[in-house]
């Protein structure tokens, strides 16, 4: 063999604490040390290594989290202790009734309590002896369950056996929720979609399902996580409070979701839940609500278990965010742009608390792709104040009687030809003067992000247009009284209010009026760029596209676009009647630091912060001196990180880019 024995032994135990130590790192931790080639090329030798001494191979290795055979079916297992449910409350009466209740039975209305977040996922127990998994089960009925061991071992955030250094019980059961990100969730939809097979309906779904594949190499292929909550069962040492019990389970090598409080009041609490029922959207996985627990062991033994629901637990649920509705009829609506956008008319569906009865289908190929009818039962998902999308078609639940979308050639609105550019995924209507093209840039230009025009939305603007009074943004600065007079129920304060705010909406800085003008592809990052390179509007319209497009950040297609833009005699009318309304068309000098502490530096903001909104972090960095990118490249020198980060995090442990938490960005000015 050309190696002894002896030295495969050693070097094959090496990897494997290797190995299973940078597992930690990742899953627990969040804080990898080495690149995932590194990573691989580890894994990789360790396999061979096993391959060339069988003798050598172990259940423990992490070589054999996919090794099991398929299994004729699953075992009934029972638990070491019930695996019970918890009791649900609503609304803020019904949590101050479950303290209210606990406080009468404890006899003190002064009780330490713990929230968590509650993961939408998928219970299930491990139990360890002597420190290594021996058995993975489901919830089942709460008190008998079935054996998952072999899937349950495909998911490299389980350790395969309790970190070396820590207390190793006789036995322990661990119990958590094995789940699937929202990014992989989404990606694996589309994968379905492009197989044409109907799309999962929400992750949870999706890891359940996972989990009961009879070829743990079935579950392997779907990207699960896990999150440790609890130790059912314990044998050979105790704890005092859930706190220690979740720090244990940190060490143990268990990865332990980072958003739990401890030392709460119930009004704390129910401030917790409030906060986190609007910020769930900036995770990366699904929370259906906030579990409220008494933190002292020794008081949840003494409240007990009534029914199957423990005493001193309660649940504060979410609304849901995904529901099945029928799609009535897909519409159009026309852009700024031109491009006509397909839109689901659906029977009226409640998700999170609101009614939806409308969502979008994003462009043609969507609705090919995921075989989306008009008359179609369908799964509809709503993302925070993002307009609800439809997920995809239940086809099973189809009846023959639907009917597929014809896209239309001519213009909705207009009746002009309507155009799609090989390698675009839009449609265009080709009218410039297109009534639908006006409302929609007329809109952008007085949106929050843009102008900023308070008191003029779209039914103002359609009543403007209808009577004459202005055809393009321009026409805005130059309304008098009496003309704004005209407008149904306009009276003198409604008048003074809206003139006032086209007033104050006019002194909005350069970058800002460059994108109210609603170039093709120009967002408010794009917009920042290049009024960082060019100072003043005379500047960007002479620029070539090829100057344009060597911005770093801008692409061939954007640098295209804003050329194109500035080549026509219409832009040219509306920049030189928006100059003469007083508006900025240049950089105002000492608006950007030159010499700020930042320069030179260029950053990516990605998850929610703290402190900022990420409008103000972008503002933060480039009033001093920095620049900031929508996306990770090797240019990129730091990565600003708030909850949930999502993809930028991973791209930038790629390239090795340093990631910073806000408070440091602060000290980097500072």
């Amino acid at each position: 063999m050309g190696r002894d024995i002896d030295w495969a032994t050693q070097r094959i135990s090496e990897l494997r604490q290797e190995i299973e130590h940078h597992n930690y790192r990742y899953n627990v931790l969040d804080d990898p040390v080495i690149a995932d080639e590194e990573y691989d090329r580890m894994f990789r030798e360790l396999v061979a290594l096993e391959q060339e001494y069988p003798e050598l191979s172990s259940s423990e290795s992490p070589t054999q989290r996919i090794g099991a055979q398929p299994q004729e079916e699953f075992q009934k297992v029972e638990h070491h202790a019930p695996m019970l449910s918890l009791g649900n409350a609503f609304n803020e009466a019904e949590l101050r009734a479950f303290y209210k209740r606990i406080s009468k039975l404890l006899g003190t209305d002064k009780i330490d309590l713990v929230t968590e977040l509650k993961i939408d996922g998928v219970a299930v127990a491990l139990t360890f002896q002597d420190g290594v998994l021996v058995r993975g089960a489901t919830r089942g009925n709460g008190l008998i369950g079935e054996d998952i061991t072999a899937n349950l071992k495909t998911i490299r955030a389980i350790p395969l056996r309790l970190r070396k250094g820590t207390p190793r019980p006789e036995t322990v059961e661990v119990r958590g929720e094995v789940y699937l990100p929202i990014t992989a969730f989404n990606r694996m939809n589309e994968e379905r979609a492009k197989a044409n097979q109907s799309p999962f309906a929400n992750p949870r779904n999706a890891a359940a399902g996972a989990l009961r594949q009879l070829d743990p190499g079935m579950t392997a292929s779907r990207p699960l996580a896990f999150f440790a909550y609890s130790v059912g069962y314990i044998k050979g040492t105790s704890f005092k409070t859930q706190i220690q019990v979740l720090k244990q389970l940190r060490e143990w090598g268990f990865p332990v979701n980072s958003h739990y409080r401890h030392g709460h009041s119930i009004d704390r609490a129910f401030k917790f839940c409030s906060e986190w029922e609007g910020k769930r959207e900036s995770l990366d996985f699904q929370i259906d609500g906030v579990v409220v627990k008494v933190n002292r062991l020794d008081y949840q033994d003494r409240l007990g278990v009534v029914s199957r629901d423990p005493r001193w637990a309660v649940s504060y649920k979410f609304p849901g965010q995904l529901a099945t509705t029928r799609l009535l009829e897909i519409k159009i609506n026309v852009g700024r742009s031109g491009a006509l956008n397909p839109y689901a008319v659906l029977e009226p569906v409640q998700i999170a608390g609101v009614t939806i009865k409308t969502a979008t289908l994003h462009n043609e190929d969507d609705i090919r792709r995921k075989d989306i009818r008009e008359g179609d039962v369908v799964v509809v998902k709503r993302a925070g104040d993002v307009i609800p999308q439809v997920v995809g078609a239940v086809r099973e639940k189809r009846t023959g009687r639907e009917r597929e979308f014809t896209y239309p050639d001519r213009c909705p609105v207009c009746q002009q030809r309507v155009v799609r550019k090989p390698g675009e995924a839009m449609a265009y209507c080709t009218n410039p003067k297109c009534p639908a093209q006006g409302l929609e840039a007329l809109k952008h230009f007085v949106s929050r992000g843009a102008m900023d025009i308070r008191g003029l939305g779209g039914q103002t603007l359609e009543k403007l247009l209808a009577l004459e009074l202005i055809e393009d943004p321009s026409d805005l600065y130059f309304l008098n009284r009496e003309e704004v007079a005209q407008l149904p129920n306009f009276k003198e304060k409604s008048v003074a209010n809206l003139l006032e705010g086209i007033e104050q909406g006019s002194s909005q800085p350069f970058r800002r009026v460059l994108f109210a003008l609603g170039i093709r592809h120009v967002g408010e990052s794009i917009a920042a760029l290049l009024v960082t390179h060019f100072s003043d509007v005379d500047s960007l319209m002479n620029a070539s596209e090829e100057e344009i497009s060597s911005i770093d950040g801008i692409g061939p297609e954007i640098a295209r676009s804003v050329h194109d833009y500035f080549e026509t005699k219409k832009s040219h009318r509306l920049i030189k009647k928006l100059k003469k309304a007083g508006l900025q068309f240049r950089v105002a000098r000492g608006s950007v630091k030159d010499e700020g502490s930042l320069k030179g530096k260029t950053f990516v903001v990605s998850g929610t912060l703290l402190t900022f909104s990420r409008a103000q972090a972008t503002e933060f960095i480039r009033s001093h001196g920095g620049k900031v990118t929508s996306s990770v490249s090797s240019k990129t020198d730091f990565l600003v990180v708030g909850d949930s980060p999502g993809s930028k995090r991973q791209q930038a442990r790629r390239l090795r880019i340093p990631q910073i938490s806000e408070e440091k960005l602060r000290k980097m000015v500072e």
